[in-house]
């Protein structure tokens, strides 16, 4: 068995599974527990709890999908650990680096937190995303043994 030809099946369930876990904790801890925002944030509070559900319901099926494809890697025995982390890690990375940028500062959908100086939460939201895509791309470069297991 040859883990390389499952290589983008372990790329594409770390990643699935990465948008939709990194999607959860922006609604649980940001959305719901701290209140600092919703997922859309121009209209009214009823509007914005909706849009955190349509998020939420999205973000699940990412999950899901993930998980399928995660489980149809394991009966066919083509897990490939480093891959499935570099995906994870990208798919965090990337999510959150994507909501840091183009939903806060180009759509203007919402703001991490509603506060007078917000530079400071942006630039710390997107260092992190930076060094998640980072690690990241550092699994990705990494070779499989046998077993799928990091050298």
């Amino acid at each position: 068995m040859n883990l390389s030809n499952y290589s983008s099946r372990n790329f594409w369930s770390g990643l699935l599974f990465g948008v939709g876990l990194i999607a959860f904790v922006d609604e649980a801890v940001f959305h719901q527990l701290l209140h600092w925002h919703h997922f859309y944030d121009k209209s009214t509070t009823d509007i914005g709890l909706i849009s955190d559900g349509l998020f939420h319901a999205l973000s699940w099926f990412a999950t899901i999908a993930g998980l399928f494809l995660f489980a149809d890697i394991r009966r066919r025995n083509g897990f490939w650990l480093a891959r499935w982390l570099g995906g994870l890690f990208i798919g965090i990375g990337g999510f959150q680096l994507y909501d840091g940028i183009i939903q806060h500062k180009l759509m203007r959908l919402h703001q991490i937190r509603y506060v007078e100086n917000v530079i400071v939460y942006d630039i710390v939201w997107n260092v992190i995303a930076i060094i998640l895509l980072l690690i990241g791309i550092y699994f990705m470069k990494r070779k499989p043994n046998h077993k799928g297991h990091l050298k």
